[in-house]
């Protein structure tokens, strides 16, 4: 039996940290790998985080916690982040682009978590069902019909036809429900779903609203005093999206009106970091309102289906060099490292992952490096997006250390690493 091959950085000495109560099954996937493996429970403020990631390599969040250019600086051997959820908004996926910082999300892992309790919260807000919880819970009983309704051949609208809205429409549509839906791009509806031409549109015609929208510039109350007064009287609303999506006080003030007649909302614009932290809105002690924290895909069905996706996209990345899945940075697919037979111990080709600006000349100078030192170039991948580029070499094995030093004198390198 051949002697186990010596490895570029020792697994042990690589570092992640995980934050924001991440799914146990992602730590373990990682420290079976060998790795350090330290877990938090919250998020945690400035001061512990910073000192909490500044020697680690692999960092893994959820949607509390922010990792802004700042803090990518302060951690000065991280490889990748590691967003266990659906969005990334709170890292800043640019400057990880341009650091070599891989940056990994769960797209599309919680897409039926969300998608069930949205069609759970519709019939919710038909049935008044959280007012006659707390009623009952007080010692009242009022068995009254009155503002109860069926859903089915009520109209729902939603916002953003992706992976969770268009599952929503196949699940409302099984209830009898009537759906249409408004996207920024041409969407296939599923079912009879019905695409309308403008969020105006959807606005008048819809009995109850359901948002599924990214974070972003356009999408920021989005929903706001004018969307709510284009809604139908006594309309819905239901936001398990993005808290920035929807112009809180102008909703409180539409269902204090009585123009709303209820509203669900999972994600909220400013949200506290821990349990102990308390939770402040004016929707709070309104009628017909459910609150939850946050929750929409925190199954445990979910919540581990993300954990493993997404430690199995960094240990990849970390292991073998592959970003697909990646967010940021160029998405290259990668094979094992292939063995060269030789007459002493089996030893693998070597691999030198290179992320560099996106300029001419990058490829000439790196073969010109492994040619120098006398080394064959087995196989070559490269990828590039906007502003960075990602070449990885399959090299003969060489004076690792001379050539990597070599790499990162050239100007144009952003990162590099070598696997062995």
């Amino acid at each position: 039996m051949h002697p186990r091959p010596k490895t570029t950085f020792p697994k042990d000495r690589i570092k992640a940290v995980l934050l924001e109560g991440v799914h146990p099954v992602g730590a373990s996937i990682l420290r079976d790998e060998g790795f350090q493996v330290e877990t938090v429970s919250g998020s945690p403020d400035r001061p512990k985080l910073l000192k909490l990631i500044r020697d680690a390599h692999i960092v893994g969040i959820r949607s509390k916690t922010d990792l802004p250019a700042d803090v990518q600086d302060a951690a000065e051997r991280l490889l990748t982040v590691g967003c266990f959820c659906i969005g990334t908004n709170q890292v800043d996926v640019v400057h990880a682009r341009r650091k070599g910082i891989a940056v990994f999300n769960s797209p599309f892992s919680n897409t039926r978590s969300v998608a069930e309790l949205t069609v759970a919260e519709v019939v919710a807000l038909y049935r008044r069902l959280v007012d006659q919880s707390v009623r009952m819970h007080a010692g009242g009983w009022d068995k009254s019909a009155a503002g109860a309704h069926e859903v089915r051949g009520r109209t729902i609208g939603i916002v953003g036809y992706g992976h969770i809205g268009s599952q929503v429409s196949v699940l409302a549509e099984s209830m009898g429900m009537r759906v249409i839906f408004h996207d920024i791009l041409p969407k296939l509806a599923l079912g009879n779903a019905r695409q309308v031409k403008d969020l105006a549109t959807l606005l008048k015609e819809a009995d109850v609203i359901t948002l599924h929208v990214p974070a972003t510039q356009s999408t920021k109350n989005m929903i706001g005093a004018a969307q709510l007064r284009r809604m139908k009287q006594g309309a819905f609303l239901i936001n398990n999206a993005r808290g920035s999506v929807v112009d809180i006080p102008a909703l409180a003030d539409s269902i204090r009106t009585g123009h709303i007649g209820g509203a669900a909302l999972d994600v909220f614009p400013h949200e506290p970091a821990s349990k102990e932290e308390r939770f402040e809105s004016e929707l709070r002690g309104l009628p017909n309102v459910i609150l939850t924290p946050h929750v929409g895909g925190s199954t445990e069905e979910a919540q581990q289906a993300i954990a493993e996706d997404v430690a199995g996209k960094m240990l990849k990345f970390v292991n073998v060099g592959t970003t697909t899945g990646a967010v940021n940075v160029p998405e290259v697919e990668l094979p094992g490292q292939e063995q060269l037979a030789e007459s002493g111990p089996t030893k693998r080709r070597h691999r030198i992952l290179h992320f560099h600006r996106n300029v001419p000349g990058v490829l000439s100078a790196l073969h010109n490096a492994v040619a120098g030192m006398g080394a064959n170039i087995w196989a070559e991948y490269l990828r590039t997006y906007e502003d960075v580029g990602y070449v990885v070499l399959d090299v003969d094995p060489v004076g690792v250390p001379e050539l990597i030093r070599q790499i990162k004198a050239m100007p144009e390198t952003i990162r590099v690493r070598a696997l062995y």
